[in-house]
């Protein structure tokens, strides 16, 4: 039993609102009541009691979009992030090959506005004989060298930057971690997560995501709810096992649940292979496609057909406007529920059809701030219906924020600061007419929980400071008291 004495209750209905100080009785996993001192002073005696001397709770965050294997292990990579062309990339390469004994394996880079283009000759010229394997930021193209391309299957590919289903198969022969080396990265990562707020992820890694984490979890790595995603190569097998959308796998603490059906449908915005109506163009105003359509409508609608038979909802990849147009046909085919991951550029019509549809939009806020230039670049006159929560809001969608990590950083307050404010430097905001109210933009954190209430699990996070008052640039760096899964910390409070 626990007592949480003078906390102030954040609300995220309407406006937000915080009230006066109540203390908060926790037992069994669950709020069991809410009142004052006098109210609960029967119980105080018998509970651990920890005075938060007015600080601020709210029902626990959520990440709704993870690959948690590539976020851990991109903790140690060589970080791209920073690089603003092929030759900067090259420059750190060459430093890393110098001091390693082994191949290169690097991540994040950006190539959508770099000046010159990747290419294998030029890894390969400051890296000789050395595999050099470098993933995009977006996780949807990789730039690899002669002896890369020699461990993946792609000897010949003319220029060593390989895109979609090319780079998903490479990425797979990518050296990485032992299975045991990577299970101690997710549990120093998810235990950070929990630092943060967090107390669930939708996993999404390319991976037999139920076996992976009720192993982890039934090893000690009980920081987070898990729900787990599922891909196609592993779909006859979760359905062989009678698992369903929302079954809690045995032996884990109520902490591992079967998600959905994930399914990319296509590429990205910085690939330039997310699926448009509208083509690309180059620098010099050339046609270069309109996006590679992954999956189509063929395979998909099948697809989730046989997953909805089983009691299996989908998570539908999809960023260009016509990705998203043929998605929410599928899912009007079929009439499963599920979402759509991403949801970047949408038609018109398209914001009504997600609300009718009862659809969740898994939106990644970060993402628009990042990407805010590649847009402008391929995407012009399309900006204003590109990353619009605000209007998906308006129009009557479920809204579920995420990271998308490591694509952005698995942190939830930098996904609410970047829905609530589309900067992160001293330009104006980008597009300010789909800002999120604080409220809005928290209660799509928390899986549209919206205040604490008696009776439910107690997932909470305690802050510092008010996250409905404080500016956009300080919500990136929300100090957190504490996070309490099912009553019990998962931080040092």
């Amino acid at each position: 039993m626990l007592a949480l004495r003078r906390a102030r209750l954040v609300s995220l209905t309407g406006s937000g609102s915080v009230g006066g100080l109540v203390d908060v009785l926790i037992a069994d996993g669950r709020v069991r009541a809410i009142g004052t001192a006098a109210d609960l002073a029967p119980y105080v005696g018998k509970a651990e009691t920890v005075d938060l001397d007015g600080r601020y709770v709210l029902p626990g965050l959520w990440d709704s979009h993870v690959h948690f294997g590539q976020w851990a292990v991109s903790r140690q990579r060589l970080d791209l992030t920073g690089a603003t062309s092929a030759a900067a990339v090259c420059a750190l390469v060459a430093e890393r090959a110098a001091g390693v004994d082994g191949p290169v394996v690097g991540y994040g880079f950006r190539d959508a506005l770099w000046p010159d283009g990747p290419h294998r000759d030029a890894l390969d010229a400051v890296a000789p004989g050395v595999p050099v394997f470098l993933a995009a930021n977006d996780l949807h193209s990789g730039w690899y060298n002669s002896a890369a391309l020699r461990l993946v299957g792609h000897a010949d590919h003319p220029t060593g930057l390989l895109r979609e289903s090319a780079f998903m198969a490479a990425l797979l022969a990518t050296p990485g971690l032992s299975p045991d080396r990577l299970d101690a990265a997710v549990h120093q990562a998810a235990k950070a997560a929990a630092a943060r707020g967090i107390v669930g992820v939708v996993e999404l890694e390319h991976d037999f995501n139920v076996a992976a984490w009720t192993r982890r979890v039934r090893a000690g790595t009980t920081f987070l709810r898990v729900e787990c995603g599922v891909y196609k190569a592993h779909l006859d097998d979760a359905i062989e096992r009678g698992w369903r959308t929302g079954d809690v796998q045995p032996d884990t603490g109520g902490l591992v649940e079967m998600g959905r059906l994930k399914v990319i449908t296509d590429g990205s915005l910085n690939t330039r292979t997310a699926y448009c109506h509208q083509p690309y163009l180059d620098s010099a105003g050339k046609e270069i496609g309109r996006g590679d359509l992954v999956v189509p409508p063929k395979e998909l609608v099948p697809l989730m057909r046989r997953a909805a038979a089983h009691g299996i909802d989908a998570a539908v990849h999809a960023i260009g406007d016509h990705a998203n147009t043929l998605a929410l046909d599928a899912y009007e085919q079929v009439g499963c529920g599920g979402s759509i991951e991403h949801a970047q550029l949408l038609t018109i019509d398209d914001f009504r059809r997600f609300a009718d549809l009862d659809l969740v939009a898994s939106v990644q806020p970060q993402h628009a701030v990042d990407d805010r230039e590649v847009a402008d670049r391929y995407w012009p006159g399309r900006t204003d219906r590109a990353f619009a929560y605000a209007a998906l809001l308006s129009a009557g969608v479920r809204l579920a924020l995420g990271s998308d990590a490591p694509v952005a950083p698995l942190d939830p307050w930098i996904s609410v600061a970047a829905a609530v404010q589309r900067s992160d430097d001293d330009r104006p905001s980008w597009h300010p007419e789909q800002e999120l109210p604080a409220s809005a933009a928290l209660a799509a954190s928390t899986r549209g929980r919206r205040l604490v209430r008696v009776g439910e699990v107690a997932d909470l996070v305690i802050t510092e400071e008010n996250p409905l008052e404080v500016a956009a640039p300080k919500l990136r760096s929300m100090s957190v008291f504490g996070t309490l899964l099912a009553g019990s910390w998962t931080t040092d409070a």
